[in-house]
């Protein structure tokens, strides 16, 4: 928030105004009772919405989850627009803010930077390039039946009066703020706050060239170690990519014919928009994520779909569990979309989960397949070392080139407009280290090659990303809706533009399958692993990107079964590269290794047991560590009471072992000492300061640790979001790859008493020494006291007034807006994938946002959850009443059919012509 006299004064009044919602709440005070109640939704009744043209009926049930049954396309998505807006127009108002860049408007100062960082990319105008010249018609009048919808509940509350408990909060602090009226172009702008989300490797990139400041390349690839194709397997058997540019799958797959029609993601009508759509970023890297949830390396997704010759049902079966930033409310939004009775005029009849400020389904099903989407991390961004030779001018292939410079203007609540520039390359690329030191940074460090012109002052780095190239995505969710077998699922994949997904399948006939689509680039020389010379125009991208043709699928393989949980897709025989930086597969294999237990003479599979599956929180790695740390001689007997609980323990992270959270302080430990002590500030979490030894000279020691040196305290600066080492499946890879050597360099380590250290041994009994005091400190002396959930706790925040802990006001906000902590099973790296980053502590930092079980003998069987609830308004019932039941891994009913939902159903609202 803005620091002036004026906004101050603003605070206390926010002080006020939720001492009195509080107290009012807490004791029965007319004021704060009528202010929270009169914004929750009508749900019973009758209300006239202008636009109608029949009738359209709201069901929700005990949860308040809507189904919605229409005569009419435009009356179904304008019915939709109305109903989410009753739910949530807090958050779909503060996340078009979030995608135009506008944030400063609602927020202040406190939002400049997020705001700089996306204005200059340009999210919400390549959302206008799509809207303008490349979504279908039908898409566009999908967009404007829910925008019509939106802003005839917007109309009944004009400038956000009665809206939520929020906008009474930021009409204390900003008097003069007024929600603008929806736009379609609002919607589409949205998938671009997800494709970020899900970007793939660019904050490895980052870290691999920040490393080059303690580290040798060679070094640094031991930290990024291949994958295990052998022990770990991938999605699909490699296939063969043919002349024409056909992918055929590989051993034993049945081939279906080829999906024809549609304009393929990367045409060359979205090709022609790429330069002049690829903007400037300015503001630090990780500023964005902590409002979307952290992003790059761990964020993922778990789905598996079984064929029915394996299910107790006879039919296929799919479950789903993608993994994303906690938030309140929750990022998903339970819903259906129901024809009365299909027509040329009423075509849908899908339920499943979607965005609050988009209309359609993203996940779900229909009455003949079904559908989930796990992150299928293809490398679609890349930074590029620019050599800047004056203010507009930069090196290309030895000569000078210009840059495109632009300014934009920042609006800012309570404080003075904000002009920023951007410099944009000849391809389009944005210059981001203009005002991220970070990203400086990496133009310092980054290795460059010998050939590079001289660094001097360190390169400019230049972004490119495939989000930022107008895409059909939005055309891809109606047509997923519709879809009617594997052909028109394959149809609607090939529009799937960003994020990049992997797409599994199942219909009510009996076949499975999986899709890979996406807006994959063909690079030139180079691989993405670092950033690339800018200055060698061969390094750019090609002029197209991978078609849709060439991209891996699977359909009805002989496996019976596919699971895709962020694992590789293909072995490194596929051709061209897809990504260098999969997930290391413990997840994607655990799940096999249930599946083929479960299949295992002639057994089935039951809806039971897909949803147990989900709960799976084994430490892989904990089989092969814990028994080396029982081999430790630890003679202090009070770390010696502390060691013994990890004998006889069953490697299940359950949020009631002590054992789980003890050897989880262990892991984090180790990771510390062999890792976090070497690592240079800028990958640290901030305020984690070491004794360091500085190297005297800008040269790179020919020993691991070593060179000449002085000692220094270094104190990090990474957010906790993004510090490093965080624990994950990376990581486990790389401790296993060094197990088997005591003696390896990667051991050596600094004790409490400031000395060296060498080898395995004496490293894990520091570790399990650390971690008895850190464990002491956090939880008690008594170790029968101890338990995982109260380490590892998930509190739900709501992103903008929930989320400012420097604000004291914000305390007192907090308590309205925010719900936990939640004690937690799971871990980064478990099936229940609850994250969390060993660099910063223990909390849960990202999570399964929803999980759902589908049934395709009986779609009334199937099982559903959302992490918070299908209102928006704090103190709502729905609320965060699924909360407690997806902790406990429980799911609630899903039912489909028009009877079933009557049944269920407890309140119902007739929306009626205007």
């Amino acid at each position: 928030m803005p620091r002036s006299k004026k906004f101050r004064r603003a605070r206390l009044i926010v002080i006020l105004l939720a001492v009195l919602l509080v107290a009012g709440l807490a004791g029965g005070g007319w004021w704060a009772v009528d202010t929270v109640r009169s914004s929750f939704p009508q749900v019973s009744g009758t209300v006239k919405v202008a636009g109608m043209s029949a009738p359209v009926d709201v069901v929700r049930d005990e949860k308040g989850i809507p189904q919605l049954y229409a005569d009419t396309d435009a009356d179904l998505f304008r019915a939709q627009g109305y109903v989410q807006a009753q739910d949530r127009f807090w958050e779909m108002d503060v996340r078009r803010h979030i995608t135009a860049g506008r944030l400063a408007e609602m927020f202040g100062s406190s939002a400049v930077e997020n705001d700089s960082f996306l204005r200059t990319m340009g999210w919400r105008q390549v959302a206008q390039k799509e809207w303008d010249s490349v979504l279908s018609e039908e898409t566009k009048r999908n967009l404007t039946a829910y925008t019509e919808g939106v802003n005839a509940w917007l109309a009944e509350h004009p400038g956000g009066a009665g809206a939520s408990v929020e906008y009474a909060m930021l009409g204390a602090v900003n008097s003069g703020y007024r929600p603008e009226k929806w736009d379609p172009v609002d919607s589409v702008a949205w998938l671009k706050a997800m494709a970020w989300s899900l970007s793939g490797n660019m904050q490895e990139e980052i870290d691999r060239s920040l490393l080059t400041q303690n580290f040798t390349t060679e070094q640094i690839a031991q930290l990024y170690p291949d994958y295990p194709y052998d022990r770990n397997g991938t999605i699909v058997k490699t296939g063969k990519v043919s002349a024409d540019g056909t992918y055929t799958p590989g051993e034993g797959a049945v081939v279906p014919a080829q999906p024809g029609g549609g304009t393929p993601a990367g045409s060359s009508q979205a090709r022609a928009a790429t330069q002049q759509l690829l903007s400037g970023v300015s503001g630090k890297m990780d500023a964005l994520p902590q409002l979307l949830g952290p992003n790059g390396q761990g964020i993922g997704s778990n789905s598996w779909v079984v064929a029915g010759a394996n299910t107790t049902t006879g039919k296929p079966m799919l479950a789903n569990d993608p993994h994303l930033g906690p938030g309140m409310p929750s990022i998903w939004y339970q819903m259906g979309l129901h024809c009365r009775n299909a027509s040329g005029a009423c075509t849908y009849d899908v339920a499943g989960y979607t965005f609050a400020g988009m209309p359609g389904v993203v996940i779900g099903h229909n009455k003949d397949i079904a559908w989930g989407f796990t992150n299928l991390g293809a490398d679609v961004t890349d930074l590029y070392l620019e050599k800047v030779t004056g203010p507009d001018t930069y090196l290309v292939d030895g000569k000078d080139v210009k840059f495109t410079v632009r300014k934009e203007t920042i609006k800012v609540a309570g404080g003075a407009d904000r002009t920023i520039t951007v410099r944009t390359t000849q391809d389009g690329m944005p210059l981001i280290s203009d005002q991220s030191s970070e990203d400086q940074n990496v133009g310092k460090y980054a290795p460059a090659g010998n050939a590079a012109p001289d660094r001097a002052a360190g390169y400019g780095v230049a972004l490119r990303w495939t989000a930022l190239v107008p895409g059909r995505t939005m055309d891809a969710v109606f047509k997923l809706d519709k879809a009617t077998d594997f052909a028109s699922f394959r149809l609607a994949a090939q529009d799937f533009a960003v994020p990049a997904q992997n797409l599994i399948y199942a219909d009510t006939k009996g076949n499975i399958g999986y899709q890979a689509p996406g807006l994959i680039p063909v690079r030139g020389k180079g691989d993405g692993r670092y950033p690339a010379p800018g200055w060698d125009s061969g390094y750019a991208w090609n002029a197209t990107y991978l078609p849709f043709k060439s991209l891996p699928y699977a359909y009805n393989p002989p496996e019976g079964y596919i699971v895709t949980a962020n694992q590789a897709v293909v072995d490194d025989g596929y051709k061209p590269m897809l990504t260098k930086d999969w997930e290391y597969g413990t997840r994607a294999k655990e799940i096999t290794d249930q599946i083929q237990a479960k299949l295992k003479n002639g057994g089935k599979i039951s809806l039971d047991d897909m949803q147990s599956m989900q709960l799976d929180n084994t430490s892989v790695l904990a089989k092969e560590l814990v028994p080396l740390l029982l081999k430790v001689k630890i003679d202090d007997p009070y770390v010696r009471e502390a060691q013994d609980l990890l004998k006889d323990w069953n490697y299940h992270q359950d949020a009631d072992s002590a054992a789980a959270a003890y050897y989880n302080g262990v892991w984090r430990a180790l990771l510390t000492l062999a890792f976090g002590q070497k690592f240079p500030a800028d990958l640290r979490v901030e305020g984690d300061c070491l004794l360091v030894r500085q190297k005297r000279d800008n040269t790179l020691p020919d020993d691991a640790l070593g060179g000449a040196a002085q000692a220094v305290t270094e104190c990090g600066t990474r957010k906790a979001s993004q510090a490093q080492p965080d624990g994950g499946d990376r990581w486990m890879e790389v401790v296993r790859a060094h197990l088997g050597d005591p003696a390896s360099p990667w051991w050596d380590y600094i004790d409490s008493n400031h000395q060296q250290q060498h080898g395995l041994d004496k490293l894990l009994a520091e570790a399990l020494k650390d971690a008895r005091q850190d464990l002491t400190a956090r939880l008690g002396k008594d170790i029968s006291t101890w338990s995982w959930g109260r380490l590892h706790q998930l509190t739900l925040q709501e992103p903008t007034l929930g989320s400012d802990d420097s604000s004291i006001a914000s305390g007192v906000v907090h308590k309205l807006l925010n719900r936990g902590p939640y004690k937690l099973s799971g871990g980064s790296a478990a099936v229940d994938a609850t994250g969390w980053n060993a660099a910063a502590g223990y909390d849960v930092d990202w999570i399964p946002s929803m999980r759902m079980v589908v049934d395709l003998s009986d779609f009334d069987s199937s099982r559903w959850i959302n992490v918070g609830g299908a209102s928006g308004h704090a103190f709502h019932p729905n609320y965060n009443d699924q909360t407690e039941l997806w902790a406990k891994g429980e799911l609630l009913p899903w039912v489909y059919t028009k009877d079933a939902v009557a049944k269920n159903g407890r309140n119902t609202l007739t929306l009626t012509a205007g």
